[in-house]
């Protein structure tokens, strides 16, 4: 079932919906798929979720730990479909760390095998509401079982512009930014690079993320932690923060809004003060009309 944009819930499309103010967008929307009250402002571009809590959420329930997982990924086809529609430009989603592989076989046996089932499932909806696949992550660690669908996907859905849906797997930031620092190091030692050409801006293009991904500006972590567990340790300097205690397979698209509506209040300085900010988001603002 395809997903209807923003642009095609507005009888103006795009183009007449620019005509109103960001909060009011963001306030129809929400209207639409939910009876949430209305986030105002902007909403993030970038999103990611730390999906914490389906263990517990089993445990609580009586239930396997493996029911949980499969109650998670229930969570994940609702959050990827409320993204979609309110027009989030990509969401990234903590699906297996490096840590991961650490736990019992078993568990990690079952993890894998309902990747694969994700992937195959939910194929047809991914390529029939333009969304591309992308990852992040030692994705060749990955059984080929996983591996195999997974290219395949990202193969196909590599021309659509919707949402980019980033599944990290096999991922820990301290990897990728220990990764980036070895690719450095051989360029400067190759003679490709000077060690005074070495800034920010030129560190993150060897992060794996930035190269295929916006800012980070909102990153969601659920069941009540207050951590962010090797995910994003780069990409999450400037984000904004959302811990909320319901557990992942409880997640909801209220839930969903509930975080946008915490990050519209949000005032996003970068370093900047208040009047500066406000400048800059003016001029941004007028960049985009």
């Amino acid at each position: 079932m395809a997903l209807r944009t923003a642009g095609e819930v507005c009888r103006g499309g795009v183009a007449g919906m620019r005509r109103f103010p960001a909060s009011a967008r963001t306030w129809y929307l929400a209207r639409r798929m939910s009876s949430a009250p209305p986030p105002a402002g902007n909403l993030p571009r970038h999103v990611g979720i730390i999906m914490d809590g389906n263990g517990r959420w089993a445990n609580a329930q009586g239930l396997p730990r493996e029911v949980g997982h499969e109650r998670g990924a229930d969570s994940v086809r609702t959050v990827v479909r409320a993204a979609r529609k309110l027009g989030v430009d990509a969401l990234t989603l903590f699906a297996f760390s490096s840590q991961n592989w650490d736990r019992p076989p078993h568990e990690v046996y079952h993890l894998m095998a309902l990747l694969r089932r994700y992937l195959i499932e939910e194929r047809g909806e991914i390529l029939d509401n333009d969304i591309r696949l992308v990852t992040v992550g030692e994705t060749d660690r990955l059984p080929s079982s996983v591996r195999e669908p997974m290219m395949e996907l990202i193969e196909a859905s590599s021309e659509n512009s919707s949402m980019v849906l980033c599944l990290a797997l096999s991922y820990g930031g301290r990897e990728m930014i220990t990764d980036a620092a070895r690719q450095i190091c051989r360029a400067v030692s190759a003679g490709e690079l000077e060690i005074d050409a070495i800034d920010p801006e030129l560190f993150s293009s060897y992060i794996e993320s930035s190269r295929i991904l916006p800012p980070l500006d909102l990153l969601i972590r659920t069941s009540g932690e207050h951590r962010i567990s090797n995910f994003f340790l780069w990409e999450a300097a400037y984000a904004e923060f959302f811990f909320t205690e319901t557990l992942w397979p409880d997640f909801t698209r209220e839930h969903l809004l509930e975080a946008f509506e915490d990050y519209s209040r949000r005032e996003r300085r970068f370093g900047l003060t208040s009047g500066q900010a406000a400048v800059a988001a003016a001029a941004d603002a007028k960049e985009e009309e």
